[in-house]
């Protein structure tokens, strides 16, 4: 195959391109240039795709004799990316950036010009596992899936943050490094092949924020926008320079001018933008066992209650209940860890909460095809979720299988029982 291998100047995509290369495939290599400061330099761990990674990145090509070249994708993800982080901060929501740039960047603009040259697959350097195997349809023939895995690193696993890509993007992808199960071992394959990015530091932390101050990104590009936090019955407790600064379940950086009467800790319960207003309560507020994700994206093998049929051929293994509930496990954060939930398609009608109907109980669309705004309703059936936020990416697993990925929209927790 004619492979594209994305090179971030770091080990694992350097590795992961020397694994194609070694499993027989033409491979190019690239490199995307994705900040406009082209002057801009790591700060140990920090910071990505700077001029000091993409010469790492040249330096790993040729040490493995392949074609290197660098694409101005800047413009690109300032556009998206930049301006989501932007936009969902000054929303009263917390993006997740990385989430974003795999949707946008990695797994669409450069996806879409490797598909446009030709190449028939882009390899990155993620830590995730494409499972492909053979179901059985009716009529008796077989059909192949390509499912979405948890890489064996626990610890490193992207599998969270891959899941926005969808199957159908996901299907043109490689992942390398799916097998390793720890960095040390990819470490070491670096360094056995000669590529000096073996011992290079992890980059961490949001890639176009190399200081780490998120805060004081966000009001260099935003400005100063004085208000209020106040509590849970409405008094004034603090002053802030921008409600956009703060999200659910923040603790740190709050700025009280006073202590609450019971002397415990305060946090984030609330950002509302159209008041410029921050709402601090109690930890206990926190907790949630109710979910509502929107953009919702399901992948091979989950089928959607009737009269939404899957499409043509496809086979399905999770088939949910006659009110189209399935059990699963759900993830909010990258490095979270998973809990059992009940989970459902729904489909938004633009209402307030509890106006969402079940995708099977919604008539199909005159085509017979599924409605582009997909929505998902999730119950956990364990222990609540504490600080889920508004704009935090939601996936759905079963064990280490990714069966559908979504934004939360809203999470709260339902009222007990009389």
């Amino acid at each position: 195959m004619r492979v594209l291998a994305a090179m971030s100047g770091g080990v694992d995509s350097a590795v992961a391109a020397a694994l194609a290369v070694e499993a027989g495939h033409d491979v190019v290599g690239v490199h995307m240039a994705l900040s406009r400061n082209r002057d801009q330099f790591r700060t140990g761990s920090r910071g990505c795709c700077s001029i000091e990674d993409a010469g790492d990145a040249r330096r790993a090509a040729d040490v493995l004799g392949i074609p290197y070249y660098v694409w101005d994708l800047s413009e690109r993800f300032e556009d998206t990316v930049v301006a989501d982080f932007l936009s969902e901060y000054e929303a009263g929501r917390t993006p997740n950036p990385c989430v974003r740039c795999n949707e946008h960047i990695k797994f669409e603009a450069l996806l879409d010009k490797a598909t446009a040259l030709g190449f028939d697959a882009v390899a990155t350097g993620h830590y995730a596992r494409i499972v492909t195997r053979e179901v059985a349809l009716p009529d008796g023939s077989l059909r192949t899936v390509r499912e979405l895995h948890r890489s064996p690193n626990d610890t490193k696993d992207q599998s969270y943050v891959l899941a926005v890509a969808g199957p159908d993007r996901l299907a043109r992808a490689m992942f390398p490094l799916g097998g390793f199960a720890s960095k040390d071992e990819v470490r070491a394959e670096a360094a056995k092949r000669g590529l000096s990015v073996s011992a290079k530091p992890d980059s961490y932390d949001i890639c176009f924020v190399a200081d780490g101050d998120t805060r004081g990104f966000l009001q260099s590009r935003l400005g100063s926008r004085p208000g209020s936090v106040v509590d849970t019955d409405g008094v004034v407790v603090g002053e802030h320079d921008g409600a956009y600064a703060f999200t659910v379940g923040q603790r740190k950086g709050l700025g009280l001018g006073r202590p609450a009467a019971d002397g415990k800790a305060r946090y984030v319960v609330d950002v509302q933008p159209a008041t410029n207003t921050v709402v601090v309560g109690p930890a206990e507020l926190l907790s949630v066992d109710r979910i509502a994700g929107e953009k919702a994206l399901w992948f091979e093998g989950v089928l959607a209650p009737t009269p939404l049929a899957e499409p043509a051929g496809a086979s399905a293994d999770v088939v949910p209940d006659a009110d189209g509930w399935f059990t699963a496990e759900v993830q909010v954060r990258a490095h979270g860890a998973p809990v059992p939930a009940r989970v459902r398609s729904i489909v938004p009608t633009g209402g307030t909460q509890g106006d969402e109907v079940p995708e099977g109980e919604r008539p199909a669309a005159t085509d017979g095809s599924r409605p582009a705004a997909l929505g998902m309703e999730i119950e956990l059936t364990g222990a609540p979720l504490r600080g889920v936020a508004p704009g935090q990416s939601v996936v759905v697993y079963r064990g280490t299988r990714v069966l559908g990925q979504a934004t939360v929209s809203r999470a709260w927790r339902a009222p007990a029982p009389r």
